[in-house]
């Protein structure tokens, strides 16, 4: 009777903190501890990782994202817990996926251009699909052109709908700052596709 009330007065997993959870998968090998940090975790990783990539490559994005959490895994030793777990997280993400940008650079897309773009509404004329074929071939460009932190705000806000508080916590900046990314983003790819003869 006692041992069932003991065990009834433990809280689950996902009533526990992070830092609990982190110390139990690193001073325990608790499994569950930390598959309870990925189930928390995995959705924002996928994003950040997928704003870095593109969106082009987000297939690829699932691989890096599920890397990323393995290399924390590796890595739980040397988390000292001077900043929060997502932030250390978030930090193990944004290097890795510029990494992997860096190594993917010159491999075609796992989605085509004609895919991407059938999600258009209406029934265009093939002269507007053109133009907006073109439009948006010159836009991601333009934007692969841009810093990878500029990039990595300007897909998040615009792309994966994140808000300016949730890309401070994933950028690890104060949202002033995301704000400021997102500003001269736009300044310089309006800049970008004006020399390149697209404007509005």
């Amino acid at each position: 009777m006692a041992s069932s009330l003991a065990t009834a007065d433990v809280p689950p997993l996902s009533a526990r903190t992070d830092a609990w959870l982190v110390e139990q998968s690193r001073t325990q090998r608790d499994e569950d501890a930390f598959g309870e940090l990925v189930r928390r975790y995995q959705d924002r990783v996928f994003r950040l990782v997928v704003s870095i990539l593109g969106q082009e490559f987000s297939a690829d994005a699932e691989d890096v994202a599920q890397e990323v959490f393995v290399r924390a895994h590796h890595a739980l030793g040397a988390y000292r817990g001077d900043a929060a777990f997502g932030t250390w997280l978030y930090r193990i993400a944004f290097n890795h996926a510029v990494n992997v940008k860096g190594r993917m650079r010159f491999r075609a897309p796992h989605v085509t251009d004609l895919v991407l773009y059938s999600r258009q509404d209406g029934a265009p004329t093939a002269a507007d699909q053109l133009e907006a074929y073109r439009r948006q071939a010159m836009v991601r460009a333009c934007l692969n052109e841009l810093p990878d932190v500029y990039q990595s705000a300007v897909r998040l806000h615009y792309w994966l709908g994140a808000s300016v508080s949730e890309m401070a916590v994933m950028l690890d900046a104060p949202e002033n700052t995301v704000k400021s990314y997102l500003h001269r983003a736009r300044r310089l790819l309006q800049a970008m596709l004006a020399q390149r003869g697209f404007h509005g």
